[in-house]
């Protein structure tokens, strides 16, 4: 490929290119853009838009076709705007009007930041408590912003958590009422939808989260398995022979008695197959 630069004086006069208002039913994208624009980004261009106003003109060719601003066209529909600012470049030709739209995507990405700069100026609107707008319209999600201003959080480590502990020969048995103590941990064989069980858990202490995955209701029989190289054993309880109002019931009061330990705003996660979501759903409302 040949490829060389010249000082020439730029085709475009820029006295002759003026702003001019077009109607969004006017403008015609480009088949043969290759930029492609997420739903979530049209939304964010068009909050920003919303915010700021319309401040980067549309570019369009002669014919009314867009050369640069698909997204905020995009963005302009959502919000159902009658029109918007153009700049019409004629003097480009064919060639020149498909390199420009590449160009011009592909030129922006190569741009870098100069973190302390950002960051600094991230900070700025972070600390503005009188902003009528939310500081993620600069494009940046609130998890990079954290972690941008924060910083990552080193972990802890501690080396004896990683140490083995060999289990003693013979059988292990654990029975219904057992409570293990594992350093500052605490492990119960008990019934979870019995609210005894979680007196003797919790020790008078409050949860700020519970990470649950019960039973789903279904036969582990013919579901669990992979290729039939391990067999489990079916549940005792909630293994496919409840009904549903049985199943919501089940899971209801197991609910219930996680809200009694938990303290307020306390996050609980919960696992369930996709057949038995309904239920649930159904139960964590009502709880």
């Amino acid at each position: 490929m040949n490829t060389h630069t010249t000082a020439e004086t730029p085709k475009a006069d820029l006295r002759q290119l003026k702003i001019e208002p077009r109607a969004l039913s006017e403008l015609k994208p480009f088949s043969g853009n290759a930029r492609t624009h997420s739903k979530k980004q049209i939304t964010q261009i068009a909050a920003a838009i919303r915010q700021f106003g319309f401040n980067n003109p549309v570019l369009i060719d002669q014919d009314d076709g867009i050369i640069a601003g698909h997204g905020r066209v995009e963005a302009a529909k959502l919000l159902k705007l009658p029109s918007v600012p153009t700049i019409r470049l004629a003097h480009m030709t064919e060639a020149e009007r498909r390199a420009y739209i590449i160009a011009d995507n592909r030129l922006a990405e190569k741009a870098g930041w100069d973190d302390d700069i950002l960051k600094i100026e991230l900070q700025f609107l972070v600390d503005q408590t009188d902003l009528s707008f939310d500081v993620e319209i600069t494009g940046f999600e609130t998890a990079q912003l954290d972690l941008m201003l924060d910083g990552p959080v080193a972990p802890k480590v501690d080396a004896k958590a990683d140490q083995v502990i060999e289990p003693a020969e013979g059988s292990s048995v654990s029975r219904l009422g057992d409570l293990w103590r594992l350093g500052d941990h605490r492990l119960l064989c008990g019934d979870a939808t019995q609210p005894e069980s979680y007196v003797a858990l919790m020790g008078g202490e409050q949860a700020r989260m519970a990470f649950t995955d019960p039973p789903y209701n279904v036969p582990i029989a013919g579901h669990v398995g992979g290729a039939g190289k391990t067999q489990h054993r079916e549940f005792v309880m909630a293994s496919g022979e409840m009904t549903q109002g049985q199943f919501t019931t089940f899971l209801h009061d197991t609910f219930a008695n996680l809200k009694a330990v938990s303290v307020d705003g306390a996050i609980h996660f919960h696992c369930m197959d996709w057949r038995h979501m309904g239920e649930l759903l159904s139960a964590g409302r009502h709880v």
